[in-house]
């Protein structure tokens, strides 16, 4: 059966990624007194990452299914290549900074160098006494994502056993509730019984919940069950291009839904419940922006391809950016607004600083050794 074709660019997924980072940036910024304009989605900025697991579930996701649907055989070394050069170099650079500046990191105490160099930093993270790169969690779980995800691809395709990936999904799925149960009552449950102990709780939540891979894969599989159904099944295609509107305005209820009924932190229905439901919301925005029909697709602003462009090396400097310029504007007493705007400007230009100057270059030397495989 052949994929079903995507047209032309989405410039939804764009507008989407620019949002991604928007939040992630506005949650960050909160320990340096958000504007109270932006308090509202400022609380709801944590969820800018499983944003960017539905986007990195279902772009990876129609990477390898394409060929599979197409009868050919998945390059593992190419996809590695792409990843490796996507990724790495402009990891590898900040994590250099944070070694050779010492006003670069933005908290004291790290993660050691080789949980980073793993990749596998998200585990055991303590981020009252390690909170320096500690965003960089969420990378390792893409990072792992990335290795492992094509190896069970190839599996289930060698044992003609395609169909049976929407089992491994909901599996997982379920497994994520068991987990997330289990990790609450054993962790974060004894610490509201002890009350010489309140304090420890959100360093806790964060460690045993909040960052472990095996707690936060919801985005992904979301992710990866659209790429699955667009892929596979064209009649479900030709639905999501008669419904974008409608499935986008879902996606956006289940959203407001969730930013109501999990509002407040480090409960046990916050913690089972709030992954998968923003999961779900974000799936459902990815997969209305995939009808060209969608409003979103109409928001094809340059600054939308930019900032999407820009979204993996902001990522990786606004929290040390922002510390930098709070430490300058600081008794100059401005406006919330003001600062927050400063700040912004200056993670933008960080991230141009390091796309240009490493990742962009790094893209050019992959592409050259893919045509020379």
């Amino acid at each position: 059966m052949k994929p079903v074709a995507t047209g032309k660019k989405i410039f939804g997924l764009d507008v989407l990624r620019t949002m991604a980072i928007l939040l992630v940036f506005s949650w960050h910024y909160k320990r340096y007194g958000i504007p109270g304009w932006l308090s509202g989605i400022s609380d709801f900025g944590w969820t800018g990452v499983d944003l960017f697991f539905v986007l990195s579930g279902y772009l990876i996701g129609s990477q390898l299914f394409k060929p599979i649907a197409e009868e050919q055989s998945i390059s593992v070394s190419a996809f590695y290549l792409k990843r490796f050069f996507r990724i790495v170099p402009a990891y590898a650079v900040v994590l250099l900074l944070y070694f050779l500046i010492p006003a670069f990191p933005e908290k004291e105490g790290m993660a050691p160098l080789w949980k980073f160099l793993t990749f596998t930093m998200n585990f055991g993270l303590d981020f009252q006494n390690a909170g320096a790169f500690s965003h960089a969690w969420s990378l390792c779980i893409e990072e792992q994502f990335y290795l492992l995800f094509p190896i069970i691809v190839i599996l289930l395709s060698k044992l003609k056993a395609g169909n049976k990936i929407i089992l491994v999904i909901a599996a997982l799925f379920i497994f994520g509730f068991i987990i997330r149960i289990y990790s609450w009552n054993t962790f974060v449950a004894p610490l509201y019984a002890d009350q010489n102990k309140p304090d420890l709780i959100p360093n806790i939540y964060s460690k045993y919940i909040y960052y472990p891979t095996y707690n936060r894969l919801d985005g992904l599989l979301t992710g990866i069950l659209i790429a699955l159904l667009v892929t596979f099944k064209p009649t479900i295609r030709e639905k999501i291009n008669a419904n974008g509107n409608v499935l986008f305005l879902s996606g956006i209820i289940i959203l407001v839904a969730t930013y109501f009924l999990c509002n407040t932190p480090f409960t046990l229905s916050s913690a089972v419940f709030s992954y998968p439901l923003v999961s779900v919301g974000y799936g459902f925005l990815v997969t209305g922006s995939l009808s060209p029909a969608c409003f979103i697709n109409r928001f094809s602003l340059k600054i939308f391809s930019i900032i999407a462009t820009l979204s993996y090396s902001i990522y990786l400097t606004h929290k040390q950016l922002i510390h930098i310029v709070q430490g300058f504007i600081a008794d100059y007493h401005l406006n919330s607004t003001v600062c927050f705007f400063i700040c912004f400007v200056v993670a933008i230009l960080g991230g141009i600083a390091l796309h240009y100057s490493i990742e962009q270059p790094f893209l050019k030397l992959r592409d050259k050794l893919l045509k020379e495989k």
